[in-house]
């Protein structure tokens, strides 16, 4: 499944969300930019169908998503499980972390991110293996 074209009120909605980042976001944000990670390319407010995803990984087809408070409350609770099985029928899988863990834990966040990462990281060691040069 293709996204569709990004219209400019939606590239523009992008736009907003990465300026106006929370702390979270910002801190793992240093941390995941200019595949720093792992070596792994992370893109911030991806679109992806009708969702803004707050990380995303294609090449690992993963969804990192930092909740505040809000997303206890039942109807965004509602939505965000919507959302979780459209990502999950489409092959991407995600990862949710609250704001908090993320400023607290930063260490067994990126831990549970490294071990989503290591199929992916694993196959990348296997190609260079077979490739001339690797």
């Amino acid at each position: 499944m293709r996204n569709p074209p990004l219209s400019p009120e939606r590239k523009s909605h992008c736009r907003d969300l990465r300026r106006n980042q929370t702390e979270a976001e910002k801190a793992l944000w240093r941390i995941l930019q200019n595949r720093e990670f792992a070596g792994i390319k992370f893109r911030r407010q991806h679109p992806i169908w009708p969702y803004i995803a707050d990380f995303y990984c294609h090449e690992a087809r993963l969804v990192i998503e930092l909740d505040g408070g809000q997303h206890s409350e039942t109807e965004q609770h509602e939505y965000d499980e919507a959302r979780t099985e459209c990502m999950m029928s489409a092959g991407i899988q995600e990862l949710r972390f609250w704001n908090n863990e993320v400023l607290q834990n930063r260490d067994g966040v990126l831990e549970m991110i490294r071990q989503t990462l290591t199929p992916t990281l694993s196959r990348r060691e296997r190609e260079k293996r077979r490739s001339p040069g690797g």
